[in-house]
Formats: C-alpha cells, sequence, structure tokens
C-alpha cells in the first residue's frame, strides 16, 4: 500500500468535505443531527488507527459512551462542551482533547453554528468478545 491522500473539497468556514471520505448520519432525530465521516481506516489500509470527522448541528450531542480505549480529539469549527469523566468543560475551535480508556465522555454543540471535530481512535478494537475493525458493520450508503 502506498498511502491515501483523500482532497479536502469543503469550505473552511462552513462544510468540512473530503474527497473520497465515508459519511453516514450517525445521529437523525429532529432535535440531534450527528454525520460521521471516515477518512482513514480498514479501507485504506490503517493498521493501527481510524481517523473520523464529526458534524453536530446546533443543540445536538453525541452519545454518551464508554470505550476500553484511548482516543484524541480535534475541535475545527463551532463551540461546545465536552463531558469528560464527571467534568464538563467548554470547547471551541483549536481545542485538543484526549478522552483515557473507559472515561465516560460526551461532546455537545452548545452554540448557533455547526460544532466539527476530528477523532482518532485505534484501527481494531473488542466487540463482542472478538477483535474487529473499528469500521465493521457501518453502512456508509445510508444519506
Amino acid at each position: 500500500m502506498t498511502g491515501t491522500i483523500h482532497k479536502f473539497t469543503g469550505d473552511w468556514e462552513r462544510v468540512f468535505t473530503w474527497e473520497g471520505a465515508r459519511t453516514r448520519m450517525y445521529q437523525n432525530t429532529a432535535d440531534n443531527q450527528v454525520s460521521e465521516t471516515w477518512m482513514i481506516g480498514k479501507k485504506e489500509g490503517a493498521e493501527n488507527f481510524a481517523f473520523r470527522y464529526y458534524q453536530l448541528s446546533p443543540g445536538s450531542h453525541s452519545n454518551l459512551e464508554q470505550h476500553p480505549y484511548d482516543h484524541g480529539i480535534l475541535i475545527l469549527q463551532g463551540k461546545g462542551e465536552v463531558l469528560l469523566s464527571e467534568r464538563t468543560s467548554g470547547i471551541s475551535r483549536g481545542d485538543i482533547i484526549h478522552i483515557p480508556p473507559n472515561a465516560l465522555h460526551q461532546i455537545s454543540n452548545t452554540g448557533d453554528a455547526p460544532l466539527g471535530f476530528l477523532c482518532v481512535i485505534p484501527a481494531r478494537r473488542e466487540k463482542g468478545g472478538k477483535i474487529v475493525w473499528a469500521e465493521e458493520g457501518i453502512d456508509f450508503d445510508q444519506e
């Protein structure tokens, strides 16, 4: 494998998109719209990490989650709050967050514009007692 380049095709002030990336609606209800874009993962042959972009509409939030692996987040646009373990902190463009293994966490958009962030996780994780690719079972064909 020689590597992959997904050229940025968006607008740095409003829309974050990448050529060849795989996007799906992660959550999509009337009051909570979150999209997830996978840029580096199994498809690109990444053995050690997966690289994703999330966008939360105003008032939206990610799932309240806890995982046995750590991950990193870089806020690219908007403002909001992160619940990290038992502490809530304000976040905005340029902030970097480390989420340790097993830490309860959630990102919320408290602003009036989209909140967008990059997220890096391990390429593989344990699910149902076996090791699977992070993007295994995800349907990217949904709109």
